[in-house]
């Protein structure tokens, strides 16, 4: 019983989605680790209260991030769409190889890619 809660623990803090600084109406993330179903709701809930907040321009660095499902991306694009219907920005800054990859297969590059 303690493994499975050490394993948890483990990869818990293999996840990570934090903000680093705010500067005006831009807020600066980092995302690393394997990000899952359960992850990528993480960040979408943190995304949303940083635009509650009045952030319009988002800045997520994932240059640690080893695991990119197709769940984060739909948190990603949904973002982006609402930043930019508030004429706001997202961007993606240092990708992790499968960053690029993921991002590459679905043809998001110039989108969000900084």
């Amino acid at each position: 019983m303690m493994q499975e809660r050490n394993g948890v623990q483990k990869k818990m803090q293999e996840f990570g989605f934090t903000e680093d600084k705010r500067d005006g109406d831009t807020y600066y993330f980092t995302l690393k680790g394997r990000v899952s179903v359960n992850e990528s709701l993480y960040m979408e809930q943190e995304l949303k209260k940083a635009v509650q907040q009045g952030c319009t321009h988002i800045i997520i660095n994932m240059c640690r991030v080893t695991v990119f499902p197709s769940a984060a991306i739909r948190v990603i694009l949904a973002m982006y769409q609402k930043l930019k219907n508030m004429s706001g920005t997202l961007q993606i800054e240092n990708p992790s190889e499968n960053v690029q990859n993921v991002i590459g297969m679905t043809a998001l590059e110039e989108l969000l890619l900084k």
